[in-house]
């Protein structure tokens, strides 16, 4: 055991109803053999294209402190650590549920079309230095991902932050009813996942689903500036919410912005928050992390701390892989900037990653270039919204543009013919024409749905930078 147990072995045994086999401590959770760490409980899940409790045996070999399982399995010995349940995915639910209720932290949960997963970094970030602060890991936004989260949360942690994410109505109401979270910020509302929805209110009406876990003195954090406001603060105070703080550029806003300064490689921001006036430097470029920063900051002071101190870590803030990451790529013959934004993307994230793109600065002779994949998941008005952004590519002064995808095709024949570098069907037939046409002082974004696999095209021009050992011998 590496540290303090974060559950015992009848603390598991009594949340999830199951039966031990032997004494154990847990000083965390895992459910991926790969990256677990010694001392953690191993939670066997089953996929549609896996079975966790094939590599249960190879956790507790690897230092597991036990497994948690709804049957033996091949590898799995007689004296091994285990907590034997009905059905492993339940019982983890039940663990989170058990988590939440002998937790004394302040909750935040986090949702929202785009922005999510910074948004909780975000406030990790601010939170770390005034208390204990526990945080979802990556995106983990899920019905399997929010209560392994939970399951995580230190016993005594002071501050919980939790992204809850959707692709269909429903989702979130489970979610939330997990987490019942003390603060809750909804983002904003955009056409993402509009191909599972009616309409953007649809979009909206689950996102409000949020409010459901909340008790009456909650606090609802809103986007003063979106369309949708009035219909997302109706339905919070519909679910008895007697808080209900907003922020953005508009004049009755509770953050309100007061100006901007949007630079290549950051933002500084002037705001009035809840009646205190800030100052503060964001290390990421983008006015949509200026929005961003006005939720974090809102949001931590009705979870009772310090927004000042808060602010001043927005200087510290970093960008998660494929998320707005930066490389310098040193070729022979000079370097180029990469954007990788290559995790995900609808179209008002693919908007603001090209106003990033635009303020980019370049060597000599250098291009702005966007490598675009398809938005996924739009429905019947995918097309149409993929050819809209040649305004914005145009508008952002972006010199040439790569697309991949069939939905991207739109946007290609959309394109003046000066600005297309080169279609293709899949992000691998794409990347070797990206690698051949980049040149040093350019700048390069990269971006797409997950689905899209634009991460191909980073690795393809990573594999050019003449730091990296790969690059030697051309692998």
């Amino acid at each position: 055991m590496t540290g303090p147990a974060l559950w015992t072995a009848e603390e598991v045994a009594q949340a999830t109803g199951g039966r031990l086999t032997g004494d154990w401590a847990a000083t965390g959770v895992s459910i991926d053999s790969r990256t677990l760490e010694t001392g953690d409980l191993f939670v066997a899940l089953k996929g549609p294209s896996f079975d966790g409790h094939d590599y249960a045996g190879k956790a507790i070999k690897a230092g597991a402190a036990a497994a948690m399982v709804h049957r033996r399995a091949d590898g799995i010995d007689e004296s091994d650590p285990l907590i034997i349940v009905d059905d492993s995915f339940a019982a983890l639910w039940r663990l989170g549920t058990a988590a939440r209720e002998r937790s004394h932290a302040r909750l935040i949960a986090v949702t929202g079309s785009v922005g999510k997963t910074g948004t909780k970094e975000a406030l990790r970030l601010c939170l770390e230095p005034q208390g204990l602060t526990s945080a979802s890991v990556g995106s983990f936004n899920n019905h399997w991902g929010v209560p392994l989260s939970l399951a995580r949360m230190q016993r005594d942690a002071d501050y919980g932050i939790f992204e809850l994410g959707m692709n269909h109505a429903g989702e979130i109401s489970e979610l939330t009813a997990l987490v019942r979270p003390h603060v809750s910020i909804i983002t904003n509302i955009e056409p993402a996942h509009l191909g599972n929805f009616d309409s953007i209110t649809g979009i909206a009406d689950a996102k409000a689903e949020i409010f459901e876990g909340m008790d009456a003195n909650g606090c609802a954090v809103l986007n003063r500036d979106n369309a949708l406001f009035h219909h997302l603060r109706d339905k919070a105070e519909a679910a008895g919410l007697s808080r209900i703080i907003t922020f953005g550029r508009h004049e009755e806003a509770d953050a309100r912005l007061i100006e901007e300064s949007l630079h290549a490689t950051c933002s500084g921001v002037k705001a009035v928050i809840r009646g205190v006036e800030l100052d503060y430097c964001i290390a990421m470029p983008g006015a949509h992390w200026v929005m961003n920063s006005l939720a974090v900051l809102a949001a931590i002071g009705a979870a009772g701390a310090d927004m000042t101190a808060a602010a001043a870590q927005l200087a510290n803030l970093r960008p998660l892989k494929g998320r707005g990451e930066r490389h310098s790529i040193e070729t022979q013959g000079g370097s180029f900037k990469l954007i990788d934004d290559s995790y995900n993307a609808n179209p008002t994230s693919m908007r603001a990653s090209l106003e990033v793109l635009g303020r980019s600065s370049l060597g000599e002779n250098g291009r702005r270039i966007a490598v675009l994949g398809d938005m996924l998941e739009l429905g019947d008005q995918s097309a149409e919204m993929h050819a809209s952004l040649a305004a914005p590519l145009q508008e952002n002064g972006i010199d040439l543009v790569f697309t991949c995808g069939p939905d991207m095709a739109a946007l290609h024949e959309a394109l003046p013919k000066a600005l297309r570098g080169a279609h293709a069907e899949d992000s691998k037939a794409l990347a070797g024409a990206v690698v051949q046409a980049v040149k040093p002082g350019d700048s390069v974004l990269v971006k797409g749905s997950l689905g899209s696999r634009m991460a191909l095209v980073i690795d393809a021009l990573m594999t050019l930078d003449q730091d990296q050992p790969h690059a030697a011998n051309g692998q």
